[in-house]
């Protein structure tokens, strides 16, 4: 039997660099390359079948990264994420038929930009308090939300962590920790929505090999690259997923 999966080359020369986006981003650099793997795959395909490729390629990233950050992540924290990241995904799920994905992409891109502006005319003092934590809540549900309908969640609880300024182990953990519970909570909705049929799940059988690759090359970074350009290759990579989001909303 022949698996019904995407043919066209044009899609793999974007797939492929896109799953090893997500791979890196995920087990290494947090979330800022990774958001720019459904924008890069929608230039091949619609944004919601991208997304639904996706899905099993995150939920073996997230397996990996959990196995390699399971002594670095802060509990307490997570108790907080999870359950706002959670009300983000139901409000996803129960919008996806009636957002227009420019309108999503317009929204994600714009926010990051205006976090990195910030960051740059106001930048944090060694003394300044963390963020409050209802700041925290309204970007951390904005992060399940952009998370189900473009796995694009990375900026809005970066822009509440990154301030936190945990080490990159614990950064990296933490985040792997969340996003396996919220790309875990979208299965469902997406079979209910029609997304997870034959041909995308096949499709996404062929671009899982890449997957360890991806979190190779991510824990390597993690592990030996310092705090301060750990966090400026962060920005750079918020910068860029931003940038191609708006763009994606004008165009």
């Amino acid at each position: 039997m022949i698996l019904p999966l995407i043919l066209d080359p044009f899609f793999y020369a974007v797939a492929i660099p896109a799953v090893l986006l997500v791979g890196i981003s995920k087990s290494g650099f947090g979330t800022g390359f990774g958001s720019l793997a459904v924008p890069l795959m929608a230039l091949a395909i619609p944004v919601p079948q991208a997304a639904a490729i996706l899905i099993p390629v995150l939920l073996l990233i997230d397996l990996l990264g959990l196995a390699v950050f399971r002594k670095n992540f802060d509990y307490v924290f997570l108790r907080f994420l999870i359950p706002c990241g959670l009300v983000g995904t139901l409000i996803g799920a129960l919008l996806f038929k009636v957002l227009d994905a420019h309108v999503v992409a317009g929204l994600v891109g714009g926010f990051t930009l205006l976090f990195l502006a910030q960051r740059l005319l106001f930048p944090p003092k060694p003394d300044s308090p963390p963020p409050p934590r209802w700041v925290g809540a309204i970007l951390t549900v904005t992060s399940g939300f952009t998370s189900f309908v473009a796995h694009a969640g990375g900026p809005p609880v970066s822009a509440y962590v990154i301030p936190l300024r945990l080490s990159p182990m614990q950064f990296a953990s933490t985040m792997a920790f969340f996003f396996f519970a919220i790309n875990l909570s979208k299965w469902i909705p997406y079979a209910w929505l029609g997304l997870l049929d034959a041909r995308n799940l096949a499709t996404s059988l062929a671009l899982l090999p890449l997957v360890p690759l991806g979190v190779w090359v991510g824990v390597r970074l993690a592990k030996r690259i310092s705090a301060e350009y750990f966090y400026r290759i962060l920005s750079v990579g918020m910068f860029l997923t931003g940038s191609k989001l708006l763009w994606d909303a004008f165009h």
